[in-house]
C-alpha cells in the first residue's frame, strides 16, 4: 500500500510539473484543479501499465498520448497547438530528468532502498519535478515564453507553415521520449545520447517558436 501511495503521489507531482511547464512556456493561464485531476488519471494508467503489467515503453507512449489529449480535450487547446505544447513540454521535462539521472546514477542515494522501496527513483522524480516547477516559475516571473498559442477554444486560427513545421516535430519527439526507456534498460552505457537528442529537438522547437512569435517567415 505504501509503495502504491508513493507511486501515485510522485506520478501526480511529475504530471502536474509537466503541465505547469507547458502552460508557463506558452503563457497560458493555469487550471490547478484540472491539472491535478489529469495527473491522477495519468497516474492510474501508469500504475496499471507499468507496475501491474510491466510495460514500461507502452507506459511512456500512453503518458505522452494522455498529455496530448488533456491539452486538447480538457484544457481546450487546438489540436495542432496541443501537439506542439505536448512535444516541447515533454522534451524539456525529459531533458531535466535524463540530466539528473546522469548526475545521480553513480551516487549512493540512487541505489538506496528502504523497505523494498527505491528511494533513488523517487528522489529523481522529485528533483525533476521541482526543477520543472522552478523553471516554469522563473520564465513566468520574467514574462518569457511564447504567446502565439490561443487559449480560447472557439478562437479562429489559421494553420500556416509555422504550425505545420512545429506540429511535424511532435512525431520524432514521441520516438525520442520512448528511447529514454530503451537506453535505460538495455544500453545504459550510452544513455548520454538521450539528453543530446532532447537538446537537438528542443533547439528545433525553440528556433521555430521564436520565429513564429516574431511573425518571421521560414
Amino acid at each position: 500500500m505504501l509503495e502504491f501511495l508513493l507511486y501515485m503521489v510522485f506520478s501526480v507531482l511529475e504530471s502536474s510539473a509537466l503541465f505547469y511547464l507547458g502552460f508557463k512556456i506558452f503563457k497560458i493561464d493555469l487550471y490547478p484543479k484540472e491539472i491535478v485531476f489529469a495527473g491522477l488519471i495519468m497516474a492510474v494508467f501508469s500504475y496499471f501499465i507499468r507496475v501491474n503489467n510491466g510495460f514500461a515503453e507502452l507506459d511512456v507512449l500512453t503518458q505522452y498520448a494522455l498529455v496530448f489529449c488533456f491539452f486538447w480535450l480538457l484544457f481546450r487547446i487546438h489540436i495542432f497547438y496541443s501537439a506542439i505544447m505536448t512535444g516541447m513540454s515533454y522534451l524539456l521535462y525529459m531533458l531535466f530528468q535524463s540530466t539528473f539521472y546522469l548526475l545521480l546514477n553513480s551516487t549512493p542515494i540512487f541505489n538506496l532502498h528502504v523497505l523494498g522501496i527505491s528511494i533513488g527513483i523517487y528522489f529523481l522524480q522529485l528533483v525533476s519535478a521541482l526543477s520543472a516547477f522552478a523553471f516554469g516559475f522563473y520564465i513566468g516571473k520574467k514574462r518569457m515564453g511564447f504567446d502565439f498559442i490561443p487559449d480560447k477554444p472557439n478562437e479562429k486560427i489559421i494553420i500556416g507553415s509555422h504550425e505545420k513545421i512545429l506540429f511535424s516535430l511532435s512525431f520524432p519527439s514521441i520516438i525520442v521520449v520512448a528511447l529514454m526507456i530503451y537506453f535505460f534498460e538495455s544500453y545504459s552505457q550510452f544513455f548520454i545520447v538521450v539528453p543530446l537528442f532532447y537538446v537537438v529537438l528542443l533547439f528545433g522547437y525553440l528556433n521555430f517558436s521564436i520565429k513564429k512569435n516574431r511573425g518571421e517567415e521560414f
